[in-house]
């Protein structure tokens, strides 16, 4: 279980994390929903070890990991597909994916690893030698998380997969993390698309201003007025 607890995050005197905590069960799919700079990347870059916490504390599997180096945090098992996908433009897709292996040494799994992110993107297969900047959007994202694949998460962290992409890029999308999870892989999911955010997961959370404000079950509060009309746009009848 990756576990959050009263961590607080400030940049440059501006309060980013006020006191969040959450918990993210092994092999669930968790949620956290809210508006631009409520603090959602803020927190799973803390979680990631890009950025440092003032004060809580973060585990994984009852582990301390918070401010810990980003390597040593990829080695325990998290990785982070980051918004915006960041894959490296100038390198080949099967080069991308070779880089989110590269604390790994276990090359017949590596292998395996490998023909399971082109069966779960076939795709990427067919354009392995090509370089990732040439690639469209939603190919580009499905080389982001092919990538987090590659180091053999416990917990992957997803900031806005479907940002900027095509309706049906996004069903995709949503399609491949439900086979992750199933897979055994514990997902821990930020979406601005509320309504495919909610269906996906077995939990949610709510965050505005940098504070955990709702929480419960992705259907639950897919069913709250407070939620629907503040993320949904639509009123319950």
């Amino acid at each position: 279980m990756l576990k959050v607890d009263n961590l607080h995050v400030s940049y440059g005197g501006i309060k980013a994390l006020r006191g969040v905590s959450l918990e993210v069960p092994d092999g669930k799919i968790v949620t956290l929903i809210g508006a631009n700079g409520a603090g959602k990347s803020t927190l799973l870059r803390t979680i990631s070890g890009l950025v440092k916490a003032e004060k809580g504390s973060i585990t994984l599997n009852g582990d301390e990991i918070l401010n810990r180096s980003i390597s040593s945090i990829c080695e325990k098992g998290i990785a982070l597909v980051p918004e915006g996908r960041r894959v490296f433009g100038n390198l080949s897709v099967e080069e991308n994916l070779k880089i989110g292996a590269y604390l790994r040494n276990d090359k017949e799994e590596i292998a395996k690893d490998f023909d399971w992110v082109y069966t779960l993107f076939p795709r990427l297969k067919e354009r392995s030698w090509q370089m990732a900047g040439t690639l469209s959007g939603g190919e580009q994202q499905m080389l982001a998380v092919g990538r987090a694949l590659m180091s053999r998460p416990q917990v992957m962290m997803m900031d806005e997969p479907s940002l900027g992409l095509a309706p049906l890029i996004v069903r995709q999308i949503f399609d491949i993390i439900r086979e992750i999870n199933k897979a055994g892989v514990t997902i821990l999911l930020i979406e601005q698309n509320a309504n495919m955010a909610l269906n996906v997961a077995d939990d949610a959370y709510v965050m505005e201003t940098g504070e955990i404000v709702l929480h419960g079950p992705g259907k639950k509060l897919l069913e709250n007025e407070q939620v629907r009309e503040a993320y949904l746009g639509k009123k319950k009848n």
